[in-house]
C-alpha cells in the first residue's frame, strides 16, 4: 500500500477513535473537561401556558449555547496538534464553533445522563445562553433502521423523568424523539402505544418547565393535516411546538411553508427547523447524500412569526449510517464533514 494511502487511513482511524472517545467522555463525566461543573443558578419555572406565550428572547435569553468539547472540536484539536493539518482544521472549526444539539439516548446510564445534562446547562449558564437537547430512546426507535434501539415503555418514562428533573429550573429546550411521529407511516403498529407514551413524556417535561418541541417530520414526508392529527394526539397542545427537517436536507423555505401549515392546524404552535445540512437542498437520498452542504448557522428568530429558531440538530460530519460509503450511524466522518463545509462555500 502506498505510504500516503496508509497515512490517510491511519488519520481517518484516529479521528474516528477521537469521536468514540468523545462519546465515552460524555458518558463518564459530561462534555466539559477538568473539575466537575458547578451547578447553574436556577431560573423561574414557567408553566406550559407561559412557555407557549413567551417570546423567544424570554426562552432563549442571549442565544444558543455552543457545547464545549463537542465532537467536531475534538477533531479540530487532533488535526492541528497531531497532523498539523491547519487548512482542514480551520474548515472543521466552522462546525465546531457553532451550537449543536446534545443528543440524549439509551447509551447513557442514569448517572451519566444527569452528568451530561448538568455539565451542559452549567456551561451554557456562564454565557447566558440556552442548550438544546434531543431525546432519542423511544421504544422501537427508527423502526429497525440504521439507528434502531430504544428502551421499553416502562423504562422510557422513568428515563424521561430523569431528564425533566435535571432540567427543571434551567434554561433549555428539548426536541422529543426525532422521526417518532413521522415514522408511524412506516410502522403503523406502534401508533397505539407511541402516541400516548410521547404525550406522557411531554407532560413530564412541560410540568418541569422545559421548552418542548415534538417531531413533525419534514416537508416531503407526511401531509400537514395528518401530521397535525398526530401532533395533537401526542400532546403538542401542552408543548411549545414542533420541529422539522431533523437530519434531513430540505431547503429552509420548503420547511417554513410546511411548518406554517402544520402550525395553523395545531392552534398556532411554534416550531424550529434543522438547517445543519440543507445548504444545497435535497440530493436524492436522506443517507449521506453526495453534494450536501452546511445550511444557515443556528440562530434564534425574532419577530412575530411562529419560527422560534433555526438549529443544528444533527451534528454535521456524523454519518447517517453505512450507506454511500459512510461508517456506522453517528460516527464521525471527516471526508463528509469537509464536503459539507466546502459545498457551502461554492
Amino acid at each position: 500500500m502506498p505510504r500516503h494511502r496508509s497515512t490517510a487511513l491511519a488519520r481517518a482511524a484516529a479521528l474516528i477513535a477521537v469521536a468514540v472517545s468523545v462519546a465515552a467522555g460524555l458518558a463518564a463525566g459530561g462534555p466539559t473537561a477538568g473539575p466537575a461543573a458547578q451547578a447553574a443558578t436556577p431560573v423561574a419555572v414557567l408553566t406550559p401556558a407561559q412557555i407557549q406565550a413567551a417570546s423567544t428572547r424570554t426562552l432563549y435569553n442571549t442565544g444558543l449555547a455552543v457545547q464545549p468539547g463537542n465532537q467536531a472540536s475534538q477533531v479540530v484539536s487532533l488535526l492541528r496538534t497531531k497532523y498539523h493539518a491547519t487548512a482542514e482544521a480551520n474548515e472543521i472549526d466552522q462546525i465546531a464553533s457553532q451550537p449543536v444539539a446534545v443528543w440524549l439516548g439509551d447509551w447513557y446510564s442514569r448517572a451519566q445522563l444527569v452528568k451530561v445534562i448538568t455539565a451542559s446547562i452549567a456551561s451554557a449558564a456562564k454565557t447566558g445562553r440556552t442548550p438544546v437537547f434531543v431525546t432519542y430512546a423511544i421504544p422501537d426507535r427508527d423502526c429497525g433502521g440504521y439507528s434502531a434501539g430504544g428502551l421499553t415503555a416502562s423504562q422510557y418514562l422513568a428515563w424521561n423523568q430523569t431528564i425533566a428533573t435535571a432540567l427543571r429550573g434551567h434554561r433549555s429546550a428539548v426536541l422529543v424523539e426525532p422521526d417518532s411521529l413521522a415514522m408511524i407511516s412506516s410502522c403503523p403498529s406502534v401508533a397505539d402505544t407511541r402516541l400516548p407514551l410521547i404525550r406522557s413524556a411531554v407532560d413530564q417535561l412541560t410540568s418541569d418547565g422545559v421548552v418542548t418541541y415534538l417531531d413533525a417530520g419534514n416537508s416531503n414526508w407526511v401531509a400537514p393535516a395528518a401530521m397535525a392529527q398526530r401532533l395533537e394526539a401526542a400532546g403538542v397542545g401542552e408543548a411549545r411546538g414542533f420541529f422539522t427537517n431533523v437530519s434531513n436536507f430540505y431547503p429552509t423555505s420548503n420547511e417554513v411553508s410546511y411548518a406554517n401549515r402544520v402550525s395553523a392546524l395545531t392552534g398556532g404552535s411554534h416550531y424550529v427547523i434543522d438547517t445543519s445540512r440543507n445548504g444545497a437542498g435535497w440530493k436524492g437520498t436522506w443517507c449521506n447524500p453526495t453534494g450536501a452542504a452546511l445550511g444557515a448557522n443556528p440562530a434564534v428568530a425574532s419577530g412575530s412569526t411562529k419560527l422560534d429558531a433555526t438549529l443544528w440538530v444533527k451534528t454535521p460530519g456524523a454519518s447517517d449510517g453505512t450507506c454511500n460509503g459512510g461508517p456506522a450511524a453517528g460516527t464521525w466522518w471527516e471526508r463528509y464533514a469537509l464536503g459539507l463545509v466546502k459545498n457551502r462555500a461554492r
